[in-house]
C-alpha cells in the first residue's frame, strides 16, 4: 500500500492493518521529513487518545492529515507504532 498527497509518497508498505477501513502504516514506513507534530488530539470509545500529524510537502500543508495511537487501548494494541492518513491523502496498492 501506498500513501500519497501533493505528489509525494508519505508512506509505503506491504504491512498495513485495516482497522475502520482505513489503511494504518507502520511508522518505520512513514517518511518521517513530511510529519511535523500538531497539538490536535481526539478520542475514541475503543481505539483510546489519538494524536495528529500535519503533513508538510514542498511548502504545502495539510493540516492533522495524519493520525495515530500513541497508547491505544488494548482493543487496539494492534495500532501501536502505525499512522494513518486522511483529508486528501490517497492510498492505493
Amino acid at each position: 500500500m501506498k500513501a500519497t498527497w501533493n505528489n509525494e509518497v508519505i508512506a509505503e508498505s506491504n504491512d498495513t492493518i485495516v482497522v475502520e477501513n482505513n489503511h494504518y502504516f507502520p511508522l518505520e514506513s512513514v517518511k518521517k521529513e513530511y510529519l511535523q507534530s500538531s497539538e490536535t488530539h481526539t478520542t475514541c470509545p475503543w481505539k483510546g487518545l489519538a494524536s495528529y500529524y500535519t503533513l508538510n510537502v514542498d511548502g504545502q500543508q495539510n493540516k492533522d492529515a495524519a493520525w495515530f495511537y500513541p497508547e491505544p487501548k488494548e482493543a487496539a494494541s494492534q495500532i501501536k507504532d502505525y499512522v494513518a492518513f486522511w483529508k486528501g491523502v490517497k492510498v492505493t496498492e
